[in-house]
């Protein structure tokens, strides 16, 4: 998959595919584990097909409607994937723990294993496209996706071992435990995974309310900055930055002091510096540079100082 559309659509396609097969092995095998494992993959799909409607809104320009473009929208379905997958985990939590109390469920083992087999190799499957398209594509819902599906292939690896477990129970003549081994089961997935729709809808939304992005973009951008302005007389730099879904928007104000000869077109100069050696260390991003002078500034309560490189 060399475009981001593509690969989306696989996923969403994938997604489809286990949803289904998911829920025709659970009216066969009356395991909530696949239950879970096909309500996850059905809803995800939902989201699937607004993700490929918003990977196409983000490629555009800004607009009069959408003055700073379109990018908040990749965060906002990351968020709402966060937290679409963060409640159908913690339905299965409390469905489990009330089967648990109730004396668990009988399943049918075979059928489940079948299911827990073929999704675990589509899951598989899945995430290595999404990893090889990486390649390719530089996208922040493909990375999501990504990472939905090698969780999604860790749970179905589990449900794929409890089940042979459970027809080893069969064998060894351990049948008062097999009526929990379902339930169990889906706790244990749960618990162990709840992270990742967590940390995915607390990302996206601090990207929301526009907070500076992790140290690790935010740093070699201010490195940059200062690399750029380093030969210029300045009295102060400050630079402030977000990043909404992968657009990175970064805005220095350069205060100059007063007996400053800077013209404007050294202006226009520095600014074409600045957003080079920004680009060198982050893309697609929006770089603008404000000059002022020192008699008319104010010192801001936020953004941070940068110092230049010796």
């Amino acid at each position: 998959m060399k475009t981001e559309s593509s690969t989306l659509a696989f996923s969403a396609f994938m997604a489809l595919l286990i949803g289904c097969a998911g829920i025709v092995a659970t009216l066969a095998s009356n395991s909530q584990a696949i239950l879970l494992d096909g309500l996850f993959n059905l809803i995800y799909f939902s989201v699937a097909l607004v993700t490929i409607k918003v990977s196409k809104l983000a490629s555009r320009p800004d607009s009069e409607s959408y003055p700073f473009g379109y990018s908040y929208f990749e965060s906002l379905v990351n968020l709402c994937k966060g937290l679409l997958i963060l409640g159908v985990s913690i339905f299965a939590l409390v469905d489990a723990i009330a089967a648990l109390l109730t004396g668990g469920r009988e399943i049918v083992a075979g059928l489940a294993v079948l299911y827990a087999l073929f999704a675990t190799g589509a899951c598989s499957l899945t995430a290595w496209v999404m990893h090889r398209s990486q390649r390719h594509v530089s996208s922040p819902l493909v990375a999501a996706d990504k990472l939905n599906w090698l969780v999604n292939s860790v749970i179905s690896a589990a449900v794929l071992a409890a089940f042979c477990l459970v027809m080893l129970f069969e064998r060894l003549g351990w049948l008062a435990v097999l009526p929990y081994v379902d339930s169990v089961l889906v706790i244990a997935v749960v618990v162990l995974c709840l992270g990742v729709p967590v940390r995915m809808a607390s990302q996206a939304l601090k990207e929301l309310l526009n907070k500076t992005p992790e140290e690790a973009i935010a740093v070699p951008v201010r490195q940059a900055v200062a690399s750029a302005l380093a030969d210029t007389d300045t009295q102060e730099v400050r630079v402030r930055m977000v990043r909404p879904g992968r657009l990175l928007y970064v805005i220095v104000h350069v205060v100059l002091p007063d007996a400053s000869d800077v013209s404007v077109s050294t202006q226009d100069l520095l600014r074409a510096r600045v957003d080079d050696e920004v680009r060198r260390y982050y893309s697609p991003v929006v770089c603008d540079v404000v000059f002022t002078a020192n008699t008319r500034w104010a010192a801001p309560s936020c953004g941070l100082l940068v110092e230049k490189q010796p």
